[in-house]
């Protein structure tokens, strides 16, 4: 079948994914510039979003990777989710937020209902490592997402991960992938020498191990922890001939993609 599915990138991890007749918002990021306390230290957010939240909604559903971070989460954003009829996210981060929540964990799925009420789009949760092999415990619990329905594409959406290990069970779990929203921008902090997400590099690297018909990358702008931009991302799909593969969108901007599945 041919059909087309849109991303609408507000900027940072904040995508709007239309599909299967649902409008599903990615980690909510909506505040203005500015410093954000993270413990003892804080995170510079460099722009606000390209779209307010206002000119978003409806949403039907918000796909939270997790809550403990300003960066997938800011203060806005977490006003919204109470505006929201469904928040699919970790346990923990279900736990903390103050609204219709479902709580997954790897591998665990949830069904929504399309317009209409003939079909579903089943979302799964998948792992995703926030760091260098068994940083989990100093991360804090984050998922990833893929989303499947009849007669619809089967689409990755990483999270904030960094581990190849995960995108190959990912692959092997539900492959194959005609897509995938891959969070990238190398994002590194003083307190640890490593990349919290995944570079350009390994995002090339990840689209290898899923054998993806696109991949939209974002989260790639405007924090000041990224270490890489999206030209980063297109040099090292590039270096490796995957460079047909990206489909770049500037914050403010929307996507139709159209594949055969």
């Amino acid at each position: 079948m041919t059909d087309s599915l849109r991303i609408t990138l507000v900027g940072g991890p904040t995508a709007l994914i239309e599909y299967g007749g649902l409008r599903l918002l990615t980690d909510p990021t909506f505040d203005p510039p500015g410093p954000h306390p993270v413990g003892q230290r804080s995170l510079d957010k460099l722009t606000g979003p390209a779209i307010e939240a206002s000119d978003l909604t409806p949403v039907d559903a918000v796909l939270l990777s997790h809550d403990q971070h300003p960066d997938n989460l800011d203060d806005a954003g977490r006003a919204l989710l109470a505006e929201v009829p469904l928040v699919i996210t970790t346990s923990a981060a279900a736990a903390r937020i103050n609204g219709n929540t479902s709580a997954l964990e790897p591998w665990q799925h949830v069904e929504l209902e399309r317009p209409g009420g003939a079909a579903t789009v089943t979302i799964y949760g998948t792992p995703a490592v926030h760091g260098p092999e068994g940083y989990d415990a100093s991360s804090g619990p984050v998922i990833g997402f893929v989303l499947t329905g009849e007669d619809l594409p089967t689409v990755y959406v990483s999270g904030d991960n960094a581990s190849l290990r995960v995108v190959d069970e990912v692959a092997d779990s539900f492959g194959p992938i005609d897509g995938a929203v891959l969070f990238c921008g190398r994002a590194r902090t003083a307190r640890l020498d490593a990349n919290l997400t995944l570079s350009g590099r390994r995002a090339a690297q990840a689209a290898e191990l899923l054998e993806a018909d696109w991949i939209v990358p974002v989260h790639t702008e405007g924090w000041g922890h990224f270490s890489e931009g999206v030209a980063e991302v297109v040099e090292a799909f590039e270096a490796v001939g995957l460079d047909e593969l990206l489909r770049v969108i500037d914050p403010g901007e929307t996507i139709e993609l159209e594949t055969d599945w």
